[in-house]
């Protein structure tokens, strides 16, 4: 059985571009027989930015109602919070002192934001260490990531390969980036990639009324509604298709093609699209968030299991150098 681990960063409610890049892949995989998952909630990272409580709370209960909208099987998986398991917290000083200081210096997450150092406190610059903590404590041997995160799990490696061999022995898995070719860039509302940085993002969550608006906000040209238009180019059906049937998406394009079909008419259509399709996570989720006692308890049996595994890890760990 391959052990697979799986992580977001409780940073508000998952978008639509988190679902279809990330939990609705990881749940896909989680659900073939020869699979067991670990999905986290990595509320441990959010602090690296988010500050206030109430909002993290909100954050945390709100990624594990999305994953567990989505029909994740926490009986056949792990399912938990990162910060219930301190273990990776020790664990994640013992890397610290394994790991070079250049090799966190070029750390993408790093790098981004080294011309304003201010701005950077060291939760970001050993970011990376936690993400290899998360993931060697647990034996894991595939992470789904997209391409922007396999730098991640390339210093994960060298991390664990460089412990192992100060003490001869194999007490690391050495991890593999599992990439999903088959996942695209999900565009946001203005056409770049959907992200909550750029303030272009759809929560599928959202009441209708406000759903709608976000839709109808979506950037498009000014090609006037009786003339063609080229789909290829508009963001509305580059969002549209990555949902859509095959016949949908042919109807939309032809739509475009022939004139007389305005982009409100497609909006209207990506707006019904994303009710009807996403109808059964929604009212899942709106269930969940007003009851979270049932999330705790969905959280408290995976925290268990997930303790188990961290505890026998950091016990090796412990022996080897000595504590």
């Amino acid at each position: 059985m391959a052990r697979i681990l799986t992580g977001i960063t409780s940073n508000n409610t998952p978008h639509l571009g988190n679902i279809l890049g990330a939990v609705v892949p990881a749940i896909q995989l989680s659900k073939q027989p020869e699979n067991e998952s670990l999905f986290f909630i990595a509320d441990l990272h959010s602090l690296i930015s988010q500050k206030n409580a109430s909002d993290r709370i909100h954050s945390v209960n709100s990624v594990a109602a999305t994953w567990l909208a989505f029909d994740f099987d926490t009986e056949k998986n792990i399912f938990y919070r990162q910060s219930r398991i301190p273990e990776v917290c020790e664990l994640t000083w013992y890397l610290n002192c394994f790991t070079p200081y250049p090799m966190l210096a070029n750390a993408h997450s790093f790098k981004d934001k080294s011309e304003k150092l201010s701005d950077v406190n060291s939760g970001l610059f050993t970011y990376p260490v936690l993400m290899a903590a998360d993931i060697i404590l647990y034996d894991a041997e595939f992470i789904p990531v997209g391409k922007d995160q396999i730098q991640h799990i390339e210093m994960t490696r060298d991390i664990a390969a460089a412990f192992n061999h100060k003490y001869q022995q194999e007490i690391f898995v050495l991890p593999k980036a599992k990439i999903d070719e088959s996942v695209m860039t999900i565009p946001g509302t203005d056409g770049q990639k959907m992200s909550k940085s750029y303030n272009n993002f759809i929560n599928i969550f959202l009441p209708e009324k406000v759903l709608l608006k976000v839709i109808k906000s979506i950037i498009t040209d000014t090609t006037p509604l009786e003339e063609a238009k080229n789909p290829d180019t508009c963001n509305v059906f580059n969002i549209f298709k990555l949902i859509a049937s095959s016949s949908q998406i042919e109807e939309m394009r032809n739509n475009y093609l022939k004139g007389g079909y305005g982009y409100g008419h497609a909006k209207t259509t990506l707006f019904e699209l994303i009710i009807d399709k996403f109808a059964s996570p929604r009212t899942k989720y709106q269930t969940l968030m007003n009851d979270t006692s049932m999330l705790e308890k969905e959280l408290q049996v995976g925290e268990l299991k997930a303790k188990k595994i961290a505890q026998e890890k950091l016990k090796q760990v412990r022996a080897v150098l000595g504590f």
